[in-house]
């Protein structure tokens, strides 16, 4: 992968390739960064700089046969570590190794694609993936032989936060002192989650979202859109290229979530003192206990995400709103004004509890009912 393919973050790519260049590679790295801000595609350009010998800030003029090998990303240098589940193909112990065809797949058609997406294409959208220890000691045996070409290897661990305990044991000495000539790269979103004695060792880089004029730049040059629909996705997208890939082919999982938002937040309103909205809630709830709990996770982020943009709006501040809805007679000015100081905090509070508790395999079910039950009454107070 070119560093000219990857987005944005041109400060970044400079320095990835400066240290590279004068020899000061850190062992352990860490790009932590939102979703579609292009950690992935950097870290393989950057593992490819590195395994193919290659100069003056780009991937070619280096070893153009190890070069080639990187355009299916089969170079034997180059290990991958990735949150698994079992699916109709493996029914025990999986691990990265059993999933390599999907995971180019997804390297090819969604190199900005997020767990979600992964998850989808691997078809485990209602199981909880994870890197555990099983995948640890393929790395440990990995790491453990001689580089193929006799330089460097490259250990990229994609969603490095989903690495359990037992594993990110396991891995602790093995990333404190690796083999001589090993590069370990960790890819993370919420650095916060993983274990604090291996985000200790290692070098951490911080990738901020991608601005408009860059998203806006690569619609044109990848869809072939005109100037002024490419700068409304690229607003739309706040600063995430995989959302704004999902806007160009309507496939974006809002649609679905903004139908979703839409009834609970009517029902809510008339549930007061309203028995046939209660049962409204229930049925809403039950609908979508129905679908994978990463859906299930997806679909509460973009809740408040959805109530963080009417607070915005609520309080003037339209600038920093990207989000249009799509829901006829539902325009986000009406409901903003529902949205305020004494409610939002409570409202935030809760959605992320039940986010909490779906991802340690509570009852959905129970757990959407009672957080619908409690948004009636946050909803209708009012502003002090």
């Amino acid at each position: 992968m070119l560093f000219s393919e990857t987005l944005g973050q041109e400060h970044l790519k400079n320095h990835l390739t400066q240290s590279v260049d004068n020899g000061r590679i850190s062992h352990a790295q860490l790009f932590v960064g939102p979703e579609g801000c292009g950690t992935l595609p950097m870290a393989i350009a950057y593992a490819q700089y590195i395994l193919c010998a290659n100069t003056n800030g780009e991937n070619n003029g280096g070893n153009e046969s190890c070069n080639l090998k990187f355009k299916n990303f089969s170079h034997p240098d180059l290990h991958f570590a990735f949150p698994v589940a079992t699916n109709h193909k493996i029914k025990s112990h999986p691990v990265s190794g059993h999933f390599m065809e999907e995971w180019r797949q997804l390297l090819n058609e969604q190199p900005y694609g997020n767990l979600f997406d992964w998850y989808k294409l691997l078809g485990v959208d209602n199981k909880q993936g994870q890197i555990g220890v099983d995948e640890a000691l393929d790395i440990v045996k990995a790491l453990s032989l001689k580089s193929y070409e006799g330089g460097y290897k490259v250990m990229l661990i994609w969603m490095a936060e989903k690495m359990n305990t037992s594993a990110a044991n396991k891995l602790l000495k093995l990333i404190e002192e690796p083999p001589n000539k090993t590069v370990f790269i960790l890819i993370a979103e919420d650095e916060e989650q993983i274990i604090n004695t291996i985000r200790s060792r290692c070098q951490t880089l911080h990738f901020s979202p991608l601005s408009e004029v860059v998203i806006q730049q690569a619609l044109i040059k990848n869809y072939q859109l005109e100037d002024s629909i490419a700068l409304k996705i690229a607003h739309q997208s706040n600063g995430n290229y995989n959302k704004a890939c999902d806007l160009v082919y309507h496939d974006s999982e809002d649609i679905q979530f903004e139908e979703w938002f839409v009834f609970w937040i009517r029902s809510a309103f008339k549930a007061k003192g309203n028995k046939s909205a209660i049962h409204d809630l229930i049925s809403w709830s039950e609908e979508i206990a129905k679908t994978g709990r990463e859906t299930q996770k997806q679909f509460l982020m973009f809740c408040i995400d959805f109530f963080r943009q009417a607070l915005l709006l609520n309080y003037n501040a339209s600038e920093l709103v990207y989000m249009e809805t799509k829901t006829k007679n539902f325009k986000l000015e009406n409901f903003a004004p529902y949205v305020n100081e004494s409610n939002i905090l409570e409202i935030s509070d809760e959605l992320q509890k039940a986010i909490y508790h779906i991802e340690r395999n509570g009852n959905s079910k129970i757990i959407l009912t009672d957080l619908s039950i409690k948004l009636t009454r946050l909803l209708h107070k009012k502003a002090s």
